[in-house]
């Protein structure tokens, strides 16, 4: 086994990875009851299926071809930097949006912050 072989290897995991990510990803977003835990799947997995997948590319690239692709690496910083602060404004927005929660959730810990006029019902008992 060569190092080219060692390295198309290594690149076609990343891929492979990636794209079970992807799987993952869009299994999250169909199957989850709202929007908050769907933001959550669509940002987090997808995030990491995108990385992924572009860094497998990127190892084949520089390890096989020679060749340091700076649209590869730029890709990677921005997919990095931008989609989870995208997940983070549709989860804001929608929760200012007063879109409710699944009826499993716990605890709004932003109800105080963002609404103190409302109270609850234990508050209301006190």
């Amino acid at each position: 086994m060569n190092v080219n072989t060692m390295i198309e290897f290594v690149a076609a995991l990343f891929i492979l990875v990636g794209g079970l990510m992807a799987i993952v990803s869009a299994i999250g977003i169909v199957r989850l009851p709202d929007v908050y835990t769907r933001s959550h799947a669509g940002t987090k997995s997808s995030t990491l299926a995108v990385l992924l997948t572009l860094l497998g590319a990127f190892i084949f690239f520089w390890g096989i071809e020679g060749i340091i692709s700076i649209r590869l690496i730029l890709g990677i910083v921005f997919v990095f930097l931008t989609a989870p602060v995208g997940g983070h404004l549709i989860a804001r927005s929608s929760y200012r949006s007063k879109v409710k929660p699944t009826e499993d959730t716990i605890e709004d810990e932003l109800k105080d912050v963002l609404h103190p006029e409302t109270e609850t019902q234990s508050e209301k008992e006190e």
